[in-house]
């Protein structure tokens, strides 16, 4: 454990409460040292690495086992030697492509060379069920749980060959046991539908409408992969007697919600998964509600630890969420500017998602009334992404009231794009997040 990079815990927070305020909001920045060009992770970091394939009979078109080849070569190719992996294509079941049989083999000048050689003869056929790609993956992993561990998920295509239940169950069974990042290319997937796969496995999820993309993006996600450097990671909670969580969110890279994660660790805490870390950095929003007090009161109305699990336990990083009753009204009404700026990216996206939705319905009013809150939204956060797609799907009559029309024949693409990326955050010129990605 010597080889983990150095964490530290940021609270950005205003600690000041009226008298009788009950509601505390913080943002939590955990940073891992190195985020700048951090040297590799050493070669006794272990890690196992799945690249799982749709290879059903839609990605026969538009040159999409194509690119999946290409994309599978990239990722094999900046795999790390020592590394456990292998290579599985999906359909109706899913089908080991490399090695033979049902295990994981470690990444050495031999083994690459045939994973290689035996991706080359992929072919499109068949359904998507990916429940059970899931599980398969879940079942080559189960002995390397001490590794950093992680699959790469492409589809084309909605989950037509199982139920939701199938799905849901297979989703509930591998949580915890490994990450997986998921991307759809083309435009027959279901956005929902691999932004639930993600979320549960506590990954990302990103559309990639034209498949020569594909590439570029299987070698990133592979080389953050390969900077890992520890495998679990989890936020513990400690909140004071008769306080309450309202809620736990991850904001920064992506908007997700952890507040029903959590699970019970001792009197008053919690921990929260947060899976893999490399050099990197991540914010957090928090919001508790604490006993009110009275004028001169302080308390501290949360604790944050880092940890690694396990035994022994190791505790990686600290931080304090103060809370402090004050009759200053100016003291007390001011809102933290970070705090300010995650409460409109969640606003954001959750407006750009209820607008779709309610498009897709046929509900124009609806649809027009939160695209429009949307496009204000995106200018108040200062994201020029989200603002150039917005631009795709509404035509912007007044864009500081969020008067919008909504726009005829627009491309799924886009659509898709928008809805897909709602959730991503990247940094604006200020240093600060913005929703985008």
């Amino acid at each position: 454990m010597s080889d983990l990079p150095e964490f530290t815990i940021r609270v950005d927070q205003n600690p000041y409460l009226p008298a009788g305020g009950r509601e505390m909001h913080a943002v939590i920045t955990v940073e891992a040292a190195g985020a700048a060009g951090a040297p590799p992770p050493p070669s006794g970091t272990e890690a196992a690495e799945i690249i799982l394939v749709d290879t059903s009979g839609s990605m026969s078109y538009a040159g999409k086992m194509a690119a999946a080849k290409r994309a599978a070569t990239a990722a094999l190719n900046v795999l790390r030697d020592g590394v456990h992996f292998a290579v599985v294509a999906g359909a109706n079941q899913p089908r080991m492509i490399y090695p033979t049989g049902e295990r994981l083999v470690r990444v050495s000048d031999k083994t690459r060379k045939g994973a290689l050689s035996q991706v080359k003869r992929l072919e499109a056929a068949g359904g998507t069920a990916i429940g059970s790609w899931l599980r398969l993956a879940d079942q080559l992993l189960e002995p390397y749980e001490n590794a950093v561990r992680h699959v790469i998920l492409l589809t084309d295509g909605k989950n037509q060959h199982e139920t939701t239940e199938d799905l849901d169950s297979a989703l509930a069974q591998c949580s915890g046991k490994f990450v997986c990042d998921a991307r759809g290319v083309g435009t027959d997937w279901e956005v929902a539908e691999l932004r639930k796969i993600s979320s549960a496995l506590l990954g990302t999820f990103l559309d990639v409408p034209d498949p020569h993309d594909l590439e570029d993006d299987f070698r990133e996600m592979t080389q953050a992969s390969m900077e890992k450097r520890v495998a679990d990671v989890a936020l513990r909670l400690w909140t004071p007697q008769d306080a309450r969580l309202r809620f736990l969110k991850q904001m920064v890279p992506t908007v997700e919600d952890l507040t029903g994660r959590g699970k019970a660790s001792g009197k008053q805490t919690g921990d929260f998964p947060i899976g893999a870390w490399g050099a990197e950095e991540r914010e957090y929003h928090l919001c508790v509600e604490v006993p009110a007090g009275d004028v001169g009161r302080q308390m501290r109305a949360a604790w944050v630890k880092l940890i690694v699990p396990g035994t022994p336990e190791r505790t990686l990083a600290s931080g304090n969420v103060l809370a402090e009753w004050t009759d200053d009204e100016a003291r007390s009404t001011q809102i933290n500017g970070r705090v300010a700026l995650h409460t409109g990216q969640q606003e954001l996206a959750a407006a750009v998602q209820e607008g779709l939705e309610a498009r897709r319905k046929g509900d124009e009013d609806t649809a027009t009334a939160r695209l429009g809150r949307a496009v204000v939204l995106a200018a108040e956060v200062g994201n020029e992404q989200i603002a150039g797609l917005l631009d795709r799907v509404v035509d912007v009559i007044d864009p500081e009231t969020g008067t919008v029309r909504l726009k005829k024949g627009v491309a799924k693409a886009d659509e898709m794009s928008l809805d897909t990326r709602s959730v991503r955050t990247v940094r604006t010129r200020q240093g600060d997040p913005g929703t985008g990605g």
